[in-house]
């Protein structure tokens, strides 16, 4: 178990959640965003083996996520001073690498207001296509945003086989 401090949890009705670019100090926030997603958000559509090989394949090490941010562009959203959700996307390869939110705050629209930054960042940089490979959790709502379905896919992590999705999105300046 790791030692950082878990986020707390806001208030709905009070809480008030900022985006924003990574900084180093949102690497422990995301390490533990990441595993509470995969343990308690992934829950009810994957296995527990299948999720503690995937909580397993990124270390929940703060010092593992700042080294992605120096890979990937981050953004985090951000509630009472810590990160509640992060995306990391590759542009030169048109690519969301992940994307989390700490697991009481899904469906609250985080995981949606950091893809249409994302999506608003990609095309400022002229990039017209993005791709994301999605979990089970993950590929319903993107496809109610407008995400294409390329086919299902089989990852290995650890010995477990977890299904994902390859998904696809065309990125104009007028949202549908």
């Amino acid at each position: 178990m790791s030692n950082t401090k878990v986020p707390s949890e806001p208030k709905a009705s009070t809480a008030r959640v900022t985006y924003r670019a990574a900084l180093a100090r949102d690497a422990v926030d995301q390490a533990e965003v990441f595993y509470h997603a995969v343990m308690q958000g992934a829950a009810n559509h994957y296995e527990l083996s299948q999720r503690r090989a995937w909580a397993n394949a990124l270390p929940r090490e703060a010092s593992a996520w700042a080294a992605r941010q120096a890979l990937y562009t981050t953004l985090v959203a951000v509630c009472d001073g810590h990160c509640v959700g992060f995306l990391e996307f590759n542009a030169p390869k048109g690519r969301i690498e992940t994307l989390y939110v700490w697991p009481s705050l899904t469906g609250r629209g985080i995981g949606t207001t950091l893809l249409i930054h994302a999506e608003r960042m990609l095309l400022e940089q002229g990039i017209d296509r993005v791709e994301i490979e999605a979990s089970v959790m993950l590929f319903d709502r993107l496809l109610r945003r407008g995400w294409e379905n390329l086919g299902e896919q089989w990852v290995e992590r650890s010995g477990e086989s977890l299904k994902r999705y390859r998904l696809e999105k065309r990125l104009s300046a007028i949202e549908t």
